[in-house]
C-alpha cells in the first residue's frame, strides 16, 4: 500500500492508500502529491460530526486548478468510517479532482448503495494510521465564513507539505 503523510501546521497525519482497491483514484491523488498540488493548501471546510475537507483552496480561499475529473471508485466496497479518507465531488458523481475529506465520525449515508445519481456515494480510498490526533485537533477548530463559503477555519489549516512515505 502507499503512504502519504499530510504536514499541517498543526502536525502530521499519515494515510495509508488503498492502492488495489482504488487504483484510480489512489494513481490521481498520487499524481496531486508528486506535482507538489496540496502544498500550501487549506483545510478549507471543518465540521466537527461529519469531515474536514482540504487540497482545493490557498490560504487566501483562492482554488487552484486541477486536472480533469476522475471516475467514481465508490462502489470499491470500502466505506466512509471514521479516518478514512475519500475523495469530494460535486453533484455529478463522476466530478472528483483534487478535493479530499477525512470522516471524523461513521458516515454511512456517504456509501455507496447504487449505480445511480443518488446513490453513487464517495469514493473511500485510504485511511488515517498515524495523526488521528491532528485530525481531531482539525475538527475543532473555530470556524466561520471566508471567500463565500462556509465552515472555514478562522486560523488557516495548512497543509505545508504532502509527501510520498512509501509505494505499494
Amino acid at each position: 500500500m502507499t503512504t502519504v503523510r499530510l504536514t499541517t501546521n498543526l502536525g502530521a497525519i499519515d494515510l495509508e492508500l488503498e492502492d488495489a482497491k482504488a487504483p484510480a483514484t489512489v494513481a490521481n491523488f498520487v499524481q496531486y502529491v508528486r506535482e507538489g498540488h496540496y502544498d500550501g493548501t487549506v483545510f478549507h471546510r471543518v465540521i466537527d460530526g461529519f469531515m474536514i475537507q482540504g487540497g482545493g483552496f490557498t490560504p487566501e480561499m483562492k482554488q487552484k486548478p486541477t486536472r480533469a475529473a476522475i471516475a467514481n471508485e465508490a462502489e470499491n466496497g470500502l466505506t466512509n468510517d471514521t479516518y478514512t479518507v475519500a475523495m469530494a465531488r460535486t453533484s455529478d458523481p463522476h466530478s472528483a479532482t483534487a478535493q479530499f475529506f477525512v470522516n471524523v465520525n461513521d458516515n454511512a449515508f456517504l456509501n455507496y448503495k447504487s449505480s445511480t445519481p443518488a446513490g453513487w456515494g464517495y469514493a473511500v480510498f485510504g485511511r488515517v494510521v498515524a495523526g488521528q490526533d491532528v485530525v481531531d485537533s482539525i475538527k475543532g477548530v473555530r470556524t466561520g465564513n471566508r471567500g463565500g463559503h462556509g465552515d472555514v477555519p478562522v486560523e488557516p489549516v495548512v497543509i505545508e507539505k504532502a509527501e510520498i512515505l512509501s509505494e505499494g
